[in-house]
């Protein structure tokens, strides 16, 4: 519907012309922009109103009983959460603010576009049931194996401490007599959160834009030798920069499957460009240092050309 309205707007009310390169981008950045602001606001809201009915201390607590257990119900759970990468933040930042460990949210946060219900369905159709499933649990995987070493680290002072400070936190002392004080909790954290993070959202979402429009499937493919034992690497490293939806990444990984290329190669390509991109690290900069960002990348990245290399040894057994 969101969609439908841009493309109303644009083409028909504008009479802008749809074929046209920075039309295309303009069309990518509108309807991404507000789908992600009215994602943020209102997801914000639920778990703030949710939020209110369990203390920070008593969700630390449970989950410091749960340890591995607590990241692989943070990456499963992200597994069946229909979120690009830059829609995972908000809950994302809900979680760091309920008192959930910074390497549990993390699990969260690399499995949710890795794995989701859209690019399922597609895998589906293009690769079949055994490569789809062997891909959800891969992405499963990597979201609680990074999840747990990210959580390993103490890596908590790198957070941007103003936008998870103690005020912000809700203990047991904090009475709500109502529903309606809880709604207005939630709206209330919503609005001040997203105040803090629009700009960025905006900032990450245009380079978004300009990426998914102007870079040509057929550099994707040039750029990565299939005959090379350095393609895994290449093609992940080029997938993390980019961004876009499942319908546009699974067929350039069939198209390089299709071509020649080894399946872990062409499945690093897409994890690369689900799980991580440069517009969500921007987004990611209101919430985190610089150090934290590149650390999650770098340790989500290995994870990836692990799996793709594992991928790969899998497809010549299998064969």
């Amino acid at each position: 519907m969101l969609q439908v309205s841009v493309d109303w707007v644009l083409f028909s009310l504008c009479k802008l012309n749809p074929q046209v390169k920075w039309i295309q981008a303009l069309n990518f950045f509108i309807y991404d922009s507000l789908k992600i602001l009215l994602l943020l606001f209102f997801l914000i809201w639920l778990i703030g109103c949710l939020r209110s009915y369990f203390s920070t201390i008593k969700v630390k607590e449970w989950l410091a009983g749960k340890k591995t257990m607590a990241n692989l119900f943070a990456a499963t759970f992200g597994a069946i959460t229909p979120f690009c990468s830059c829609s995972s933040i908000p809950i994302f930042i809900s979680f760091l603010k309920a008192g959930v460990s910074l390497g549990v949210t993390f699990s969260f946060l690399i499995t949710s576009p890795i794995v989701n219900e859209y690019l399922v369905i597609l895998m589906l159709g293009f690769f079949g049931f055994k490569i789809t499933l062997l891909y959800v649990a891969s992405g499963i995987a990597i979201g609680t194996i990074c999840g747990l070493i990210l959580g390993k680290m103490n890596l908590e002072k790198n957070l941007v401490q103003d936008l998870f400070s103690k005020e912000n936190q809700i203990d047991t002392d904090i009475k709500f007599p109502n529903f309606k004080s809880r709604l207005l909790f939630g709206f209330e954290e919503a609005k001040t959160i997203l105040f803090k993070l629009w700009i960025w959202i905006l900032a990450g979402v245009g380079l978004g834009a300009l990426i998914h429009n102007f870079i040509p499937q057929e550099f994707v493919r040039n750029a990565i030798n299939k005959s090379d034992l350095l393609s895994v690497p290449i093609a992940t490293v080029i997938g993390v920069p980019m961004y876009g939806n499942c319908a546009a990444i699974v067929p350039i990984a069939v198209a390089l499957f299709q071509k020649g290329f080894p399946l872990g190669t062409a499945l690093s390509f897409m994890m690369a460009v689900s799980a991580l991109s440069l517009p969500e690290a921007i987004m990611l900069r209101r919430a985190m240092n610089l150090k934290l960002i590149m650390i999650f990348f770098a340790i989500t990245t290995l994870g990836i050309i692990f799996t793709g290399y594992l991928f790969n040894y899998l497809q010549t057994v299998l064969n």
